[in-house]
């Protein structure tokens, strides 16, 4: 059997032992992450799964997260780690047995201010062994408005709602109860996220105990020796991948709506430029060319736990997609092989206090622009351009209590080589779940009057954009709604011959006055009971010449309703019978022209 030496502990170390030991490591974050979901209150955690739950080592390197989380969620664990540890540094704070820490600085590692963290350290004979941590998106951080979406009027990160910055909330096992007291007293909809809140604590110890049981089982030696032996696995993996690419520059912009109703033009149509440098099996993202932070308007995206995900999570699902290469364990080795340049005041990296909260506008640009990038050196491999999403927060008062939801509206993928895009889905960056529509009926003064892919808006293509897709939604009760999204200006790209996307809208139909359209970004507007918003997401880029699609794919969108036999005619040059079959002949003649 082979043996490895661990590189920092000498630990030798075979092959399956190592196999082993990581799949105990991700079977304990997969269970954090379901008793996560089984416990928690909010459709946002419960439907959405817009948490994560990972397992780091004392120095805060990941060595195993919960696959069923979103990439925005887990992905950023090790920087709230990093975070945590470098504030308790600066303060001469130490860890102990039984403390639980809340953290959701977005300077400091996390995403943004509602995706809260509780961290706990694990001791194995009274020593630091690693930490379990677990995070998830929170529908109410006690923001100048309802939700915890859509403040896209905050003018910086104190108006974003509470910041816990490395807080013990329970300090060696003791309650700290005025901090407690504390967020139910600045919180709305307090019982729904402080019971979140306390689930995900819960989901945290579980992965503390099922930790210390490794532990027992192995030993801290051989545990450490394994997690270094797939960590060196992983950024193996990445290295091969990345020397298979010839060296070269490779470079691509893209472009934000930003606020499009905003006066000042620095808040609006904002570029997003990367430089892709391979090297041997080295790559550098280079993000300078892009605009300057919005410091006023939320749509900052912060460096570590944010731009860097973007980054990792794009060039991972391209260069080892999992199809190929199997599960290649998401680790930090991984990123090893990565450098990131992201100016600092730039969009892509802010400086404090300016505004983050709706970071994922930029994010999901971001991670598009990559790919782009991408699309130059590996076009098989690629999808065409993403759909971005919007987030809508839909809030009320019930008897003097606050009820808030958040709903994540779809966007869709691109055409890529042999497939189309994939409809009305949230975007890899994201990669969250819809909301079911009975459980919003049955548990908000909402009702759902729409909820299907748009007409006439399939992207031609040899592969097709993915559609998107529109909801339609009527207050029961007076309320109120928020909204932060992307997509309605710049439509996505088209590669290869296939067509640009089509872009997003939303309309407002209050049941007194006229409907307006509303802008991609939208600060809480009151409602009343009858009062509906419609939401339009994007359909994304066409992949390849349209006149080479097969016309009988092109046929059977004609009869699943996505195209009409007059688009069929235009776009793919394929001519539809009255019986809905192609014609042959009239389609040839009809190509050739």
């Amino acid at each position: 059997m082979t043996e490895v030496t661990g590189d920092r502990t000498g630990q030798a170390i075979d092959v399956v032992t190592a196999s082993v030991i990581q799949g105990a490591l991700e079977s304990i974050a997969v269970e954090m992450g379901h008793k996560l979901m089984r416990m928690s209150y909010s459709s946002i955690i419960r439907e959405s799964e817009d948490f994560g739950a990972a397992l780091t080592d004392a120095e805060g390197r990941q060595i195993a997260e919960t696959p069923q989380s979103t990439p925005l969620q887990s992905g950023p664990i090790p920087g709230y780690v990093k975070g945590i540890k470098q504030i308790f540094e600066e303060r001469g704070h130490t860890f102990a047995p039984g403390d639980v820490i809340i953290h959701n600085s977005a300077y400091h590692g996390a995403s943004h201010g509602p995706d809260v963290a509780f961290c706990i350290p694990v001791f194995y004979a009274d020593v630091l062994v690693g930490f379990s941590v677990t995070t998830a998106h929170h529908l109410d951080i006690g923001a100048l408005t309802p939700g915890s979406c859509g403040i896209v009027d905050a003018i910086d990160a104190y108006a974003e709602g509470l910041q816990f910055l490395a807080l013990k909330i329970i300090d060696q096992g003791v309650r700290n109860e005025p901090l407690w007291q504390m967020l139910r007293n600045n919180i709305r909809a307090s019982d729904l996220v402080v019971g979140d809140m306390d689930a995900q604590i819960a989901a945290a110890r579980i992965g503390a105990d099922r930790l210390v049981e490794l532990l027992d089982r192995y030993g801290p030696a051989t545990i450490s020796a394994a997690a270094d032996f797939m960590m060196d696995h992983s950024e193996r993996m990445m290295r091969q991948a990345i020397a298979e690419m010839p060296d070269g520059e490779y470079s691509a912009t893209t472009h934000l709506d930003g606020f499009i109703d905003a006066e000042n033009p620095a808040h609006r149509d904002l570029p997003i430029t990367v430089s892709l440098t391979v090297k041997g099996s080295d790559i550098t993202v280079d993000f300078t060319g892009t605009a300057d932070q919005v410091s006023d308007r939320p749509i900052n995206m912060p460096m570590e736990g944010t731009t860097d995900c973007a980054v990792w999570l794009t060039l991972k699902s391209i260069l080892l997609d999992s199809a190929i290469h199997g599960d290649v364990p998401q680790n930090s080795g991984m990123t090893r092989p990565i450098t990131i340049i992201a100016p600092e005041g730039s969009l892509v990296n802010p400086i404090f206090p300016a505004p983050t909260i709706a970071r994922f506008c930029t994010g999901n640009q971001a991670a598009d622009t990559v790919m782009k990038a991408l699309a130059q050196v590996v076009p098989e491999k690629v999808s065409a351009g993403v759909g971005n999403l919007h987030v809508v927060s839909f809030s009320g008062l019930r008897g003097g209590e606050h009820w808030v939801h958040m709903e994540i509206h779809e966007g869709c993928y691109g055409g890529r080589l042999g497939k189309d895009g994939m409809d009305a889905v949230d975007t890899l960056y994201a990669n969250t779940r819809n909301n079911p529509i009975e459980d919003l009926e049955s548990h908000l003064p909402l009702r759902v009057h729409r909820y299907e892919l748009r007409d006439e808006a399939c992207p031609p293509g040899r592969w097709r954009g993915g559609i998107g897709s529109v909801r339609e939604v009527e207050f029961l009760e007076d309320g109120g709604v928020s909204v932060e999204g992307e997509g309605h200006v710049h439509a996505p790209w088209g590669f290869d011959g296939g067509s640009s996307g089509e872009t997003a809208h939303m309309s407002f139909r209050p049941t007194q006055g006229n409907e307006r359209r509303l802008p991609s970004k939208l600060p809480n507007l009151s409602t009343r009971a009858g009062d509906r918003i419609e939401v339009v997401g994007p359909s994304g880029g066409g992949y390849g010449n349209p006149f080479e699609r097969d016309p009988i794919q092109v046929c059977e969108d004609v009869i699943d309703g996505y195209l009409s036999p007059e688009r069929a005619l235009t776009d793919y040059g394929v001519v539809i019978t009255e019986e809905l079959t192609v014609d042959d002949a009239a389609t040839t003649r009809s190509r050739a022209g």
